[in-house]
Formats: structure tokens, C-alpha cells, sequence
């Protein structure tokens, strides 16, 4: 698992590949916390087009991550969800609390 970040016009994105689970979280949450703080975005954008599996970590590396922007008054995007993501998202009720998306992001776009 790996995370590429981007920051540009006060947007941070979070492009995440490979798996999401109980292994990769705490790697991927760390990593993500550290670079929220230290750019202070408006928005950040988390884009799952590149993972390939997750687990109920995901919904709770997404929910970890609403509570820290929200304390920063930042808001949240999650994009690049395949259907199935999508639907454990709507489930669990990030609909409400963050902008859910199917589909990647393209380079370049926010």
C-alpha cells in the first residue's frame, strides 16, 4: 500500500494504491495525519481509484480522517470508489459527512 499526495490551490489529495486493511492502515493514517498538519488544507481529496481491496479499515481511516480536518475547519472528498466501495461508504453513512464519489481523478484535476 502507498500514498501520493499532491498539493496545489490549498487541496490536498491523498492518491491511495494497493490494499486497505487492519496491516496497511496505521502506515497509510500516520502518513496522511502528517501531511494534513502540515499543509492545512481547505479540502483534501482521498482517491481510492488505485486500491484494490479494503476491509472496514477504510471506512475507518475515512472517518479518522473527517475528525481531524473537521477540528482544522477542512472539508473532505472521498473519489475513485468501485461500486462495491461505494455502496459500504453510502452504508456506513460517510455519505453525510464527506462529498462521495465514484471514479478516479485526473491528473491535474481537484
Amino acid at each position: 500500500m502507498s500514498v501520493k499526495f499532491t498539493f496545489e490551490d490549498d487541496t490536498l489529495i491523498c492518491r491511495l494504491q494497493g490494499e486497505i486493511d487492519h496491516h496497511t492502515a496505521l502506515p497509510i493514517r500516520l502518513e496522511t495525519d502528517d501531511r494534513i498538519e502540515s499543509c492545512r488544507p481547505a479540502k483534501t481529496v482521498m482517491d481510492f481509484s488505485g486500491v484494490t481491496f479494503m476491509d472496514s479499515s477504510g471506512i475507518g481511516l475515512v472517518m479518522g480522517r473527517y475528525r481531524l480536518l473537521s477540528e482544522m475547519g477542512g472539508e473532505l472528498e472521498i473519489t475513485g470508489l468501485s461500486s462495491n466501495a461505494y455502496k459500504v461508504m453510502r452504508l456506513a453513512g460517510i455519505d453525510r459527512i464527506a462529498s462521495v464519489k465514484k471514479g478516479g481523478i485526473k491528473n491535474g484535476d481537484k
